[in-house]
Formats: C-alpha cells, sequence, structure tokens
C-alpha cells in the first residue's frame, strides 16, 4: 500500500519535447506532422515538412524544398524556404534559394542569393485549410484531386493561398 500511496502522490510527468538529431547523409522526403525539434548536421537531399524548430548545423549540405515553423540555418542549403513563423540565417550560413517568411534575421556574415517573400504568411496547407473550412482533410485532398478547389503543388504538399480560398467559398461551390 505504501507504494500506491507515493505513486498517487507524484505530480503527473510533463510530456518531454520531441527532438531528433540527423548525423548521416539522407536523401528522400522527411514530414513531421506533430512539433518536434530536428537537427540536420549531415547532408541531405530531397523535401523537408517540419512542425515545430529546424535547425541545419553549421557541418550540413541541405539540398531541398523547405517548409516548417521555425527554421535556424548555420550551414549550406540549396533550395527553397518556406517558413512560417520565422527563418534565422546565422553567420556560417550559405542559402541559394528563395525566401518566404513573416519574420527573417540574416546574421551578419550569412550568404544569400536568392528572392525574398516577407509579410503575413497567407498559406495554408490541407490541415489549416480543413479548419479554415471546417470539412475534414480527406473531403479537402479529394476536392484538390479533382481541381475543385484552388491550390498548388509544392514538393509533395499542397499550398493553398488564402485569398483563393476565400473567393472560392464565397461563389458557394464549398460542399
Amino acid at each position: 500500500m505504501a507504494l500506491r500511496s507515493r505513486k498517487a502522490q507524484r505530480e503527473p510527468e510533463e510530456p518531454k519535447e520531441k527532438s531528433i538529431d540527423i548525423n548521416a547523409q539522407m536523401q528522400g522526403t522527411l514530414a513531421f506532422k506533430d512539433p518536434i525539434n530536428l537537427k540536420i548536421n549531415g547532408n541531405f537531399n530531397g523535401t523537408l515538412e517540419c512542425r515545430g524548430t529546424l535547425t541545419i548545423g553549421a557541418a550540413a549540405f541541405v539540398e531541398a524544398h523547405i517548409t516548417g515553423d521555425n527554421i535556424i540555418v548555420a550551414g549550406k542549403v540549396r533550395g527553397d524556404i518556406v517558413a512560417k513563423k520565422m527563418l534565422v540565417l546565422m553567420p556560417s550560413s550559405v542559402l541559394t534559394g528563395n525566401i518566404s517568411t513573416p519574420k527573417l534575421n540574416i546574421v551578419e556574415g550569412a550568404i544569400f542569393q536568392g528572392k525574398c517573400q516577407m509579410g503575413v504568411d497567407n498559406t495554408m496547407d490541407i490541415e489549416d485549410v480543413a479548419k479554415y473550412l471546417e470539412i475534414d482533410s480527406p473531403s479537402i485532398l479529394e476536392l484538390v484531386n479533382q481541381g475543385k478547389i484552388p491550390a498548388t503543388k509544392r514538393g509533395d504538399s499542397w499550398i493553398f493561398e488564402r485569398e483563393k480560398i476565400d473567393n472560392w467559398a464565397a461563389t458557394g461551390k464549398v460542399s
């Protein structure tokens, strides 16, 4: 009985923040739907989709289309980056590609070659559109595949512009 009472008196443990370090050479698509801290220290080629914080280490070389919430680049990246919240280019970073983010911090010494689009993020993914329109995700995907809803393919993901979704919904085409 003493064990039970001690266990009952303990406070529940808080869930630990998920974290993954990649120190290898990889290619393909990495997609995380749940928030995670992902750090890439090796070479990666493909598509990266990350919720949470993505860090590209100083020794890393990444050739990919990257989408994430918060992205920190300290290594070399060749490809477009869409940071939904913020992008930080550290002094050791070399980025060749276009970026889209509402907040950008380029630290002295960083090298960036490409185009930058800043401002309020008016793009949504399938889950965002499903919540916005109050329709389940599979139904949104079905509308996309039938060409009935305005969407653009970026890498392996569908991107929706809020203004186009608003106009589409205003026409009464929402089922």
